[in-house]
């Protein structure tokens, strides 16, 4: 069975209850597919065992040599990408977008588009099981073909699969919903986590994945976490917890571990148990 836990928007607390699953679930594996913000690693504190190169984009490459300094390249770089600097001219990986405008413009076809390192893949241990998980380097794309790679990978390790899902409904999200069994959405009594919410939940229904909704810190905003079930109600989505404010857990993550594991008769670690318990595993 694979479980994805979402949010619509992030600070919800969606991967506290990841690592709280995580600590709850025996015979599983675990699966970070938020790879341009991962986070379960610091709570987890994997050991890496396998590192893979992910390459989902390609960069512009100046060949020296055969370079006639004319500056076109810089010229019709929209991005800023290209700059004069020791006596030639120069690719910033950063600002390159791998238009490719540069190599059709040049008349010295002194330009090449070449494959670049985006980011890495990662297996690691961790003291609750195998964790596949990955970081896209600063200013690349194609977050959601490399979280497609994570879950690969994780489905090389074990079938029973939790995943840490990226915030929001783009290309990451939709790439961690694939093939999924369930999916439970963590959201917040806000009315930016309310908005939010609604958005994600039309994705997921628009794949016809069973969906549930846990509200996190509901005691803080009792009238929009009203709203929220509400809501839920009206869209025939059950709200399967509702986890209190509760210190304990700004504790746990200080000291690095998982609510659960560092207090388990926290008043919210005993309203996550009841929801791991719903969603029978």
């Amino acid at each position: 069975m694979q479980l994805v836990v979402l949010s619509g928007k992030g600070g919800t607390g969606k991967t506290s209850v990841v690592a709280s699953f995580s600590v709850l679930m025996e015979d599983k594996i675990l699966a970070d597919c938020d790879v341009d913000a991962p986070n379960l690693h610091l709570i987890l504190k994997p050991e890496v065992q396998y590192k893979e190169e992910f390459k989902g984009s390609k960069k512009a490459v100046i060949i020296t040599e055969k370079c006639i300094s004319c500056g076109k390249c810089k010229e019709y770089c929209r991005f800023g990408a290209i700059f004069f600097e020791n006596n030639k001219y120069q690719v910033d990986e950063v600002l390159c977008e791998g238009c490719g405008v540069c190599a059709y413009i040049c008349p010295a076809d002194a330009i090449n588009l070449e494959e670049s390192i985006s980011g890495y893949l990662f297996v690691s241990n961790t003291r609750y099981g195998k964790l596949a998980h990955a970081k896209l380097n600063v200013g690349e794309e194609n977050s959601g073909k490399l979280v497609e790679k994570v879950r690969r990978k994780a489905k090389e390790l074990g079938e029973n699969i939790i995943i840490d899902g990226p915030p929001g409904i783009g290309c990451p999200v939709i790439a961690s919903l694939s093939g999924v069994d369930k999916v439970l959405i963590v959201t917040e009594p806000t009315f930016s986590g309310l908005h939010d919410l609604k958005r994600v939940l039309k994705l997921a229904q628009h794949f016809k994945l069973e969906t549930f909704v846990c509200i996190n810190k509901y005691d803080i905003n009792p009238e929009v976490a009203k709203e929220i079930e509400e809501y839920c109600k009206a869209m025939k989505i059950k709200v399967i917890g509702k986890i209190p404010y509760d210190e304990k857990v700004t504790e746990a993550m200080v000291n690095g571990k998982a609510i659960v594991e560092y207090d388990g008769e926290a008043k919210a670690s005993k309203e996550i148990r009841k929801i791991f318990s719903s969603l029978t595993f």
